[in-house]
This record gives structure tokens, C-alpha cells and sequence, in this order.
């Protein structure tokens, strides 16, 4: 979210796709339009329930494939809650962690999905119908504002580990679950962002004028001296030899949960 995000360019699909594959959902798997446009059940409805990720030793995320809104209930019911694009504001496609799933019987499939926006981990319900196929991922990054620690799991094993700096008072780093959102390599790999970037789905809660409205990620640094602390304008600082490890090993998708 820092004033030089435009130093930083979105990785190829081509190399996104080496830890995801890209795919539209076929008939099988996701609600046709017609479901999609149908009248809601009466009250009462029996649906079934599947859950999909338990935000630590499995996740599942997906692609929006489909411009939509995301509502506080399946089937449209309650308000909505944010408009989706398939973009970002950093050109990369839009993806979302995918919680659970409601099939209505002759109704179709509602997915509620974590979404990309302001507050502490904001969710709401999508139609099965304008999400790719299910990505696995199997880890999940955990930071500690407090301690200025972040360690990241796989499979219930921590494989990663790092001091960082958070936000500053003012500007603090948000606390909630959250998600990868994106992978982005910098153009200037000595500069302030050091060589990479992920970018969360976690936004400011103070500085919303910033670029993307104020998008929080996690990046290197060109004064690692300033860590462990509270130095930055709500991002997550990380040595660069360390964010060049964590690129490697954590994919997009992966549930953040920031204490």
C-alpha cells in the first residue's frame, strides 16, 4: 500500500499458475445461470453444507471468473456487501478463500467467500457459478503485531519464521483473518520494497487515499535496521532474505491471521 506500489509489477498469470492452475468451472461444479436466477426456497428449505476450508491445515481458494456481488446471505438475501471484480488493483486476477458451500436443492450453490476489503476479515456469500475450480493450499501465516514475529505452517509444522515491523501508531497494521491475495516482484529490488511483495486482503483502516485505496501487504525493506518495530504505514516489513524464502514457499491463498 505504499506510495511506491508502482514500483512493483504483478508476476506473470504464466508463473501464478505453476502453483494454481487457472480454470473457468465447468458445468459440474458450478451453478448454471439458471440456478443463479432462480426464485429463493420458502422458509423452511432444507440446503447442505460442505466445508471447504479450516484456515490451517486446508484452504481452498478460487478465482472470480464473473463480475458479482457479494451478499451477507446465500440467495441474495440480506444486504450486499461488496461488488467483486475478476482484477485487482494491481492487475493481477481477483481471488477469494472460499469457507464453505450451501447447495439448495434446485436452487443452485452459494460459496461464502473472505473478501477483499476494509474491516477484520469480512465475508459474504457469491454464487458457486462465478468461481474458478477449488485451489488446495495447505499453509497458513500467522503475525504477532506485539511480538513483531510472523511464522508460517504447512501442514501444521512451522517451515518459516521471521522478525518484522508492523504499523506505527496511527497507521496501524490491521488485526483479523485474512488471505494472500496476490504475488508481486519489484522492479527495483534494493529499493524501499525490497525484491517482492504479497499483497493482502487486508486494507488500512486510516488510510484509505493510498493506492488501491489502501491495500496492506507484505514486502522487503532497504533498512532492515528499523526491524523489529513499529515503523511503517500499516504494512508488514520483512528482511529481504527472508521475504525471498516466504515467496517461495507460501502460495496465494494462504490464510493470514494477524494477532
Amino acid at each position: 500500500m505504499e506510495r511506491a506500489r508502482k514500483q512493483l509489477r504483478a508476476w506473470p498469470v504464466a508463473l501464478l499458475v505453476c502453483i494454481a492452475a487457472i480454470a473457468v468451472p465447468s458445468s459440474a461444479t458450478a451453478a448454471t445461470d439458471a440456478e443463479a436466477s432462480a426464485d429463493p426456497p420458502a422458509a423452511g428449505s432444507e440446503y447442505t453444507e460442505t466445508v471447504l476450508s479450516d484456515e490451517n491445515l486446508l484452504s481452498q481458494w478460487a478465482f472470480v471468473v464473473r463480475g458479482t456481488v457479494a451478499y451477507s446471505e446465500p440467495l441474495k438475501k440480506g444486504g450486499k456487501v461488496r461488488r467483486l471484480t475478476t482484477r485487482t488493483p494491481d492487475r493481477t486476477n481477483e481471488l477469494v478463500l472460499a469457507l464453505r458451500e450451501r447447495t439448495y436443492p434446485g436452487q443452485g450453490t452459494w460459496v461464502e467467500v473472505r473478501l477483499p476489503m476494509r474491516g477484520t476479515g469480512r465475508t459474504g456469500w457469491v454464487n458457486r457459478h462465478v468461481l474458478s475450480v477449488y485451489n488446495e493450499v495447505h499453509t497458513r501465516l500467522e503475525i504477532s503485531r506485539s511480538h513483531f514475529r510472523a511464522r508460517l505452517y504447512k501442514n501444521g509444522t512451522k517451515i518459516w519464521e521471521s522478525r518484522v515491523g508492523v504499523g506505527k501508531k496511527g497507521t496501524a497494521t490491521p488485526s483479523g483473518h485474512f488471505y494472500i491475495r496476490n504475488k508481486l516482484k519489484s522492479t527495483d529490488p534494493g529499493g524501499a520494497y525490497g525484491p517482492y511483495a504479497m499483497g493482502l486482503s487486508a486494507y488500512s483502516s486510516t488510510l484509505s487515499d493510498w493506492p488501491g485505496g489502501g491495500i496492506v501487504g507484505i514486502h522487503g525493506t532497504n533498512q532492515p535496521g528499523l526491524i523489529p518495530g513499529r515503523i511503517s504505514h500499516g504494512c508488514v516489513r520483512v528482511p529481504n532474505r527472508k521475504i525471498r524464502k516466504l515467496f517461495k514457499l507460501m502460495p496465494p491463498g494462504t490464510p493470514v491471521e494477524i494477532l
